[in-house]
């Protein structure tokens, strides 16, 4: 008998933590575990021998600290985790601004100008990079290397160094300069100081992991938006056929309550009376709504566009559809491996390397004969060259610019982590309703019968129809209006579950489903419209069909051609639907999607089984939805992209949103993600290029402040430009 117990972590700062926390716990016998950094969650399946207590300690002796889960009320507020790093980001961005600019510009190098330059850099090294400081010792105890031991070893000996050399050397000197003399000469490095690349590292890396913690912050957010999208209080019918108003909490199983239209459902239920139509679309994909009838199922959280029924509560609480939607978000959230920076990755490798060369440079200066100061000094310079000044600027610079540029058009990314996945997708998965089609109902024909008119026949139904709030309804209505006002009807009615009628300019006009006989024209309109999955009205007035509106979810403009370009880009598209496979297959064929490529009918957590079955395939997976049934999918697929018109259960889902709601700019979307990763890398390549090349020279004992100094400078500014040509930037079609 195994149990599933899920952890809150928290002191991981980097993906590397989560993979050690993670193998200390699989080495537990019995126990299968899965850490998110990203969600900062682990998902541990454990036999009963296992107890909660000894996770939580298997997690302590790692180094890191681990809780239960607490649920709160959706309405509670929780506090901002990010607020912390923000408040030290600001103070010292502040601090590190003028001792940057002191030591780049000799203008500001006033007397005793370094003694303030100490005053301002020594809160940033000390309390700004704390949480490198922490991260590298807790790293150092499990014998692992990441960002931060190169950030805290980088910062603490640049800072070392100037307060030896203020203290102890020539550096604390009145009227003490930087030099920015050309010649590199021999030195024992005692008159220069590092306080500007020890606060412009720690500043800069601390912009960056601020960027990361709001990206992160929204791993959540999606489950609570869900959990919102159900009614917070319910009419339940009492014994005496009382209605009384109780918080939904208060729902148990077997309960009567009263949905009026316009209203959510609020728990899964059985009709007992009434009839209506609702509106699921966004938690089953259906375009079309949902005609119900007594002893019909409804799903908690739909929307009832029709008449007022009473329902039956069979499910509540945890049990509920939406709650079950819930956890598969959050499954697919944890399942999802959170990608590890590739700092950290070359960090791994590069921070024992400089660390060795520097013990290297200190025993080869004290073997050559050279005194301990030499040694020593050469032997810190290796640490303060290698000080990742650049680096720190490689990630947030690009990334900076790329979400910029990304705002303009419509695209948001959430975090670094995402551009990793978009360089291998190879199959991207289109959710139909509102992503490939607008989402909403539209008349795309009129037929009508021989002798006819179609415009009369459009009219009368819109002004009949105009009295309804059901989605076909109110697009005949939307359509009649567009051609001209609409007349007044007289004694209208509702026909149980088959439309509606009344007096239309002295005709008695019925709208609603079609009846047989039909002229045979009408009637190969309607079996032409019925086999491409599309809803038909019939109209009739003096008891005679005189014609058919035919209604649908159109397809979108641009789709056919974001179809195409997805395709040029190497990925195959798929299209993965709730409605039915006719719908399904007619939406297909006009936007470029084969029939083997179209899945159709499924419910939400077949979406995610797709997904997964095409991961398990050795594809990767890019999804793209709109709605509430596409959160799942979207949290599982290895890229998931909402449209910004769509749930926001879906956008918080996703790894990108694209905000004009356009399919061509998913496009757009992988374009520039792929643009924004490639250029992180190359300023990555440069940051650990300039390090590599300085740090000979530093081994060597040529330490002249031009060489350090401005080739820092140099080579962050070199970031900074790359990082800038992410402006330049086009779409392949400019916004609309």
């Amino acid at each position: 008998m195994t149990s599933t117990t899920e952890l809150d972590i928290t002191g991981m700062t980097c993906a590397s933590c989560a993979n050690r926390i993670e193998r200390k716990l699989n080495k537990v016998p019995g126990v299968v575990a899965t850490v998110n950094y990203a969600t900062e969650k682990a998902q541990v399946r454990h036999d009963e021998g296992v107890g909660t207590d000894d996770l939580l300690a298997v997690v302590a002796a790692a180094g890191y600290s681990a809780a239960l889960p607490v649920r709160l009320p959706t309405d509670v507020e929780v506090e901002d985790p990010t607020a912390l790093l923000r408040r030290r980001l600001l103070v010292c961005l502040a601090l590190t601004v003028p001792v940057v600019a002191m030591a780049m510009v000799p203008a500001l190098q006033f007397t005793d100008w370094q003694w303030l330059s100490l005053t301002l850099a020594a809160p940033v090294v000390v309390w700004g990079a704390l949480p490198f400081h922490q991260a590298a010792w807790t790293n150092l105890r499990h014998g692992a290397t990441t960002m931060d031991t190169l950030v805290s070893i980088g910062t603490l000996a640049a800072f070392g160094w100037s307060l030896y050399a203020l203290f102890l050397g020539t550096a604390g000197m009145a009227g003490m300069k930087h030099s920015f003399e050309l010649t590199v000469q021999r030195s024992d490095g005692s008159g220069n100081i590092y306080l500007e690349a020890a606060s412009g590292v720690t500043t800069f890396i601390l912009a960056g992991r601020y960027l990361e913690a709001r990206s992160k912050r929204q791993a959540g957010a999606a489950l609570r938006a869900l959990l919102e999208l159900g009614s917070r209080d319910v009419a339940v019918l009492r014994g005496d056929g009382v209605e009384s108003r109780i918080p939904v909490e208060e729902l148990v199983v077997g309960d009567l309550f009263v949905v009026r239209p316009g209203e959510k459902v609020a728990t899964d239920g059985v009709v007992e009376r009434g009839s209506s139509a609702v509106d699921a679309s966004l938690l089953t994909g259906e375009s079309a709504p949902v005609d119900v009838t007594v002893g019909d199922r409804l799903v908690g959280a739909t929307v009832n566009v029709g008449g007022r029924v009473v329902v039956r509560a069979t499910r509540v609480g945890s049990d509920t559809q939406l709650a079950q939607m819930a956890r598969l978000v959050e499954d697919a959230q944890n399942g999802k491996a959170g990608a590890q920076r590739l700092a950290d990755r070359i960090s791994g490798v590069f921070v024992p390397v400089v660390i060795a060369l520097s013990l290297a440079t200190l025993v080869g200066w004290l073997v050559t004969g050279a005194g301990a100061g030499a040694a020593v000094t050469a032997a810190v310079a290796v640490l303060i060259i290698a000080c990742p000044c650049a680096l720190g600027l490689a990630t947030p610079t690009a990334l900076l610019v790329g979400t910029g540029r990304g705002a303009q058009l419509g695209i948001l990314i959430k975090g670094p982590e995402v551009l990793e996945r978009t360089r291998t997708v190879d199959t991207v998965v289109l959710d139909k309703t509102g992503t490939v089609t607008t989402g909403r109902m539209t008349v795309l024909d009129v037929v009508a019968a021989p002798g006819e008119d179609a415009a009369e026949v459009l009219r009368l139904a819109g002004a009949l129809e105009d009295a309804s709030q059901h989605p076909i309804a109110r697009a005949i209505a939307s359509a009649a209006r567009e051609r001209g006002p609409l007349p007044a009807v007289e004694d209208f009615a509702s026909l149980d579950g088959t439309g509606v009628q009344g007096l239309v300019d002295g005709h008695s006009v019925t709208v609603g489903r079609p009846r047989t006989p039909l002229a045979p024209e009408l009637d190969h309109a309607l079996a032409e419209a019925r086999s491409h999955g599309r809803t038909v009205v019939a109209v009739a007035w003096e008891g005679r069909a005189r014609g058919l509106v035919v209604v649908a979810d159109a397809v979108k403009a641009a789709s056919a051609e974001a179809v195409a370009r997805l395709r040029d880009l190497g990925l195959r598209p798929i299209l993965l639907t709730g409605d039915h496979t006719a719908v399904a297959l007619a939406v297909a064929g006009q936007v470029g999607i084969g029939a083997e490529d179209v899945i159709a009918e499924v419910m939400p957590a077949d979406k995610v089984e797709t997904v997964r079955r095409l991961q398990a395939e050795g594809r990767v997976v890019a999804m793209v939805g709109d709605g509430v049934n596409d959160a799942a999918a979207l949290a599982q697929a290895d890229l998931g992209l909402a449209m910004g018109t769509g749930s926001d259960v879906a956008i918080e889902a996703s790894d990108l949103t694209l905000v004009r709601g356009d399919l061509l700019v998913a496009a757009d979307a992988i374009r520039l993600s792929r643009r924004t990763l490639s250029t992180i890398k190359g300023n990555l390549f440069w940051a650990f290029g300039y390090n590599v090349a300085a740090i000979p020279l530093a081994a060597a004992g040529l330490l002249n402040p031009m060489l350090a100094g401005g080739a820092m400078a140099l080579s962050s500014l070199f970031v900074v430009g790359n990082s800038l040509r992410l402006r330049g930037f086009r779409p392949l079609t400019a916004p609309r």
